[in-house]
C-alpha cells in the first residue's frame, strides 16, 4: 500500500520502533538482541513496514544492511518522533540503574581511547542496562550526522562549527546544535627517539625542511598547522596523510616523519615511551575539544544523563 495512503488509525506504530533500531544496527541480528524478539519477528516486521510504504527501505550489502534514499530520508523523522513520544511520556524520568539506552557516539579513535574506558567504568557501576555505540568522526563537521540521528554526541575540535553557531546565535537564528566545552589543550611535535631533530635547537627552519605525517580524517594534506605556517609565509612537505592518531603513533616511531598532536593524545597513542615530544617553533591556537549534539535531544532526560558523564569524565582526565 503507497505511503500517501496509510491509515494511522490502523497503521502498526510498533513498526517504527523496530525500523529505527535496524536503521541504528544495521543488521536484523543485532536489531532483534535490542528489541528482544527473533530474528524472524523483526524480518516480518521490516517487510510489513515496506509494503505499507512501498518500499524497500533497506538493502543488504553484504554483511550489513543499507538505507535506500526513502529510508534515509524517514530516519531523522522517525527517531525524533519516537525520542519525543518517549520523553512526553516520561519528561523527568530517567533512572541509570533500570535503563536499556542504546547511545551512539562519534569521535576520532585518541578520543575515545581516553574518555570509554571511563564511561565504561560508569555504566558498569551505573547503568548496567545502557549499551554505547561508538562510530568514526570522519569530519570536522558533524552537524549533518547529527541531524539525520545517525549519533547522539559528536566530540572532538570543532572550531569552524562553533564560530558559525556563534555568527547564528548572534544573528538571532534559531539554536539547532548545542555545545559543551570538555577541555583545552596544545599541540606539540612528535618524532622517535633517536631522530636527528632531537638534538639541537628546534627551529622554524629545521621543522618546515622535515617530511611530515598529518593526520586528516578527509585524507587532505593541509591543516591547521599549515594553515599557520601559511601566516607565516612558509610551508611543509605532508608525505603522508592518515585518519587515526594510533595510526600515527606507528608510523612515526618507525621513520623519519615528523607529526603534530594534541599533548593529551601522545600518552594514549600506545607508542609514548618510544616518541619524543618538541615544542612547536610557532605559534598555533590551542585545541578545543567539544561534545556537540542536535537542539531536539536537549531536553530528553536520559542524553542529558549522558552528557553529563561524558563531561564529568572530561573535566576529571584531562585536568589531572
Amino acid at each position: 500500500m503507497p505511503s500517501s495512503r496509510i491509515n494511522l488509525r490502523t497503521f502498526d506504530l510498533n513498526l517504527l520502533k523496530v525500523f529505527d533500531v535496524v536503521m541504528s544496527e544495521r543488521s536484523l541480528t543485532r536489531a532483534a538482541a535490542q528489541l528482544n524478539l527473533t530474528q524472524p519477528a523483526v524480518s516480518n516486521a521490516l517487510r510489513r513496514l515496506r509494503e505499507a510504504l512501498d518500499d524497500e527501505l533497506l538493502v543488504r550489502n553484504g554483511r550489513n544492511l543499507e538505507p535506500t534514499a526513502r529510508g534515509q530520508e524517514l530516519w531523522p523523522a522517525v527517531r525524533e518522533t519516537l525520542q519525543k513520544l518517549q520523553a512526553s511520556l516520561a519528561p523527568s524520568v530517567f533512572e541509570p540503574a533500570l535503563a536499556t539506552n542504546t547511545f551512539v557516539l562519534t569521535m576520532a579513535d585518541a578520543t575515545a581511547a581516553e574518555l570509554m574506558p571511563g564511561l565504561v567504568k560508569v555504566l558498569a557501576r551505573d547503568a548496567p542496562g545502557v549499551s554505547l555505540r561508538v562510530v568514526p568522526l570522519t569530519t570536522r563537521d558533524p552537524r549533518k550526522v547529527l541531524e539525520e540521528g545517525a549519533a547522539d554526541l559528536a566530540i572532538g575540535h570543532f572550531p569552524a562549527v562553533l564560530a558559525d553557531l556563534t555568527a547564528r546565535a548572534q544573528a538571532g537564528a534559531a539554536e539547532t546544535f548545542l555545545h559543551h566545552r570538555l577541555f583545552v589543550g596544545d599541540y606539540v611535535c612528535v618524532m622517535r627517539k633517536d631522530h636527528p631533530l632531537t638534538e639541537g635547537e628546534f627551529t622554524l627552519d629545521r621543522f618546515c625542511s622535515a617530511s611530515h605525517m598529518l593526520v586528516s580524517f578527509s585524507g587532505r594534506a593541509f591543516g591547521f598547522i599549515d594553515e599557520s605556517l601559511v601566516s607565516l609565509k612558509r610551508t611543509r612537505r605532508v608525505v603522508l596523510t592518515v585518519n587515526q592518531f594510533f595510526t600515527a603513533g606507528k608510523v612515526v616511531v618507525q621513520s623519519d616523519l615528523l607529526t603534530v598532536l594534541p599533548r593529551h593524545f601522545v600518552n594514549v597513542t600506545g607508542y609514548a615511551d618510544q616518541l619524543v615530544i618538541r615544542e612547536l617553533p610557532f605559534t598555533v591556537p590551542p585545541i578545543q575539544v567539544d561534545a556537540l549534539w542536535h537542539q531536539r535531544l536537549d531536553g530528553a532526560s536520559p542524553h542529558a544523563w549522558l552528557r553529563a558523564q561524558v563531561a564529568s569524565l572530561g573535566q576529571t582526565i584531562f585536568s589531572a
